[in-house]
């Protein structure tokens, strides 16, 4: 009995020893299991994204040249700009040209002329102006539309002399009616209209010329926004004495944009602006 016992606690003990050496012999579950390849594919995917940051830093620095460059450009434009309202107009410039009641155009005065819209014809230095002027302002869902733009010499005596004709049918002298006229019509020689740099523009849903129509949405966005472009409304209600003419809340007039901007901004009329350059 104690034989048997001593046989299986032996044979036993050998089966314990050959588990434990298959164990030994057996390779533990550890880095080295990785696959070779995985240590090179790991080293270059380090390399990789290094490269890719690198490569994104390159670009950054790229994109931040991109932007020196670009304020750089941003900075002379605006130099630029500066450096074209700081020059100083003389009064003589063709876009500021004066006619008013004491102010007759030059002798022979000509223009050249080019349709702007509806048989309309402008000054074709400033056609593009009023062109976009039209175009922006309908594009706000507004409609503007001009009823009086260039005129000639010979027009502008009819229409003064029809002007006339009222006065006189009311009772008026003759030398009266000549100078309530020329309130609201300019003597012939003295009319903005025949410089191709005004029009008379008015909403399509109203086109009487009275002073109600400063109230269409059509006449308070051109007097925002006509400076923009460099019109001015050229007879303010406000400097009816000075420009010799009636508040006219239709009649724009092209002057260049650096000039309209001043006019706008400090609330001046064209000859109170003239009159303030020429004495620089």
């Amino acid at each position: 009995m104690k034989r048997k016992f001593l046989s299986k606690y032996i044979a036993l003990i050998i089966l314990c020893i050959m588990i434990l050496s298959s164990c030994a012999s057996r390779p533990a579950i550890s880095e080295s299991r990785v696959p070779e390849n995985t240590s090179s594919a790991l080293e270059n995917s380090e390399s990789s994204v290094q490269s890719s940051v690198i490569s994104a830093s390159e670009n950054e620095d790229s994109s931040s040249s991109e932007v020196d460059s670009s304020s750089s450009q941003v900075e002379t434009n605006e130099n630029s700009s500066e450096n074209t309202s700081t020059e100083e107009y003389t009064g003589d410039e063709w876009f500021l040209i004066l006619a008013n009641p004491w102010n007759k155009l030059p002798e022979g005065f000509q223009v050249k002329l080019t349709e702007i819209e509806y048989g309309y014809k402008f000054d074709e230095r400033a056609a593009e102006n009023i062109k976009q002027m039209l175009l922006d302002a309908r594009k706000e869902g507004l409609s503007p539309m001009i009823c009086s733009s260039y005129r000639s010499v010979k027009k502008q005596t009819e229409l003064f002399n029809n002007q006339i004709q009222k006065y006189l049918n009311l009772g008026y002298s003759r030398e009266d009616a000549e100078i309530n006229a020329a309130k609201w019509v300019a003597i012939p020689g003295t009319s903005e209209h025949n410089t191709g740099l005004a029009a008379d523009i008015v909403a399509v849903n109203y086109q009487l010329l009275d002073d109600s129509q400063e109230n269409t949405k059509e006449q308070k966005w051109l007097m925002e926004n006509c400076w923009k472009y460099g019109f001015i409304l050229r007879y303010p209600k406000d400097k009816e004495e000075i420009t010799g003419i009636h508040y006219e809340p239709w009649h724009y007039r092209y002057v260049g944009e650096k000039s309209a901007k001043e006019i706008f901004e400090r609330k001046l009329c064209l000859e109170e602006y003239l009159e303030e350059i020429k004495e620089k």
